[in-house]
């Protein structure tokens, strides 16, 4: 179980929310500093708001599309305080709290609910049940603007920069595969094709446990077939993320 949630993890493992298009910023406790360390001189109505001794960590965010607004209000060294009044801090993390990251966002909830600011937010996190919902949702985003979604483990522990257990969700992409075997299915799918394993013309195997109907799942497709399927980037092991079966292939040309 362990080595297929490594090679393909579920998305019920995520939390997902918007990608912001904003200023990383992270107050310290005592001052408000750019992901690089550096002052952000904000309004002293803003700093008076924060928690003291509290790590918090988000993004300075004017709303979708408005990335140069929050550039020109956020690092003026001379703050603007009517500029000020259209930044949000929309907080997402505690970098000082230990623990998986579903008991940090719960502690941050609670700690915007007691400051209760109408400019301090926690982004909304949202748990999703599938692929398709994922897809749905990042669609209507970048329909209305947006810049994506951010998938975050919910087990992760906090780790300053990039992490695999934080990914930005981008389009999908397709592939081919040829199948070299079969896992049981379970609970409703008790007596069917519950996953197969796939090996790459790159000799990379794994695991597809999703994208299929239940006819698929009674009959699945041939060992030594080419399936196509889809997924969003690769692990750190290049192994395919969030890989879904589409179709049954002919022949990888086909």
């Amino acid at each position: 179980m362990a080595r297929f949630l490594e090679h393909s993890p579920s998305i019920k493992e995520f939390y997902v929310s918007e990608k912001l298009d904003g200023i990383r910023a992270i107050w310290t406790g005592t001052s408000l500093v750019t992901r690089q360390g550096n002052t952000i001189s904000a309004p002293d109505w803003f700093i008076a708001a924060l928690p003291k001794d509290i790590m918090l960590e988000g993004e300075l965010w004017a709303g979708r599309g408005q990335f140069q607004q929050v550039t020109r209000t956020v690092l003026d060294k001379y703050p603007n305080s009517n500029q000020w009044l259209n930044i949000k801090f929309m907080l997402f993390d505690m970098p000082n709290v230990q623990g998986p990251f579903s008991h940090r966002l719960s502690l941050l909830k609670e700690h915007a609910k007691t400051l209760n600011q109408p400019f301090i937010e926690v982004a909304t996190q949202r748990e999703l049940g599938s692929i398709t919902e994922l897809e749905r949702w990042h669609k209507n985003v970048i329909a209305l603007g947006g810049e994506g979604l951010m998938l975050h483990n919910k087990n992760n522990f906090y780790t300053a920069g990039k992490s695999p257990a934080l990914m930005k969700f981008k389009h999908h992409n397709d592939n081919e595969a040829i199948v070299i075997g079969y896992e049981p299915g379970n609970g409703k799918y008790k007596g069917m094709m519950g996953a197969i394993w796939v090996i790459t013309s790159d000799n990379i195997k794994f695991k597809i446990g999703t994208g299929f109907s239940d006819d698929d799942r009674q009959n699945p497709p041939p060992l030594g077939s080419f399936i196509q399927y889809r997924h969003n980037g690769f692990t750190n092991s290049g192994i395919p993320r969030f890989a879904r079966y589409v179709r049954l292939r002919p022949s990888p040309d086909s």
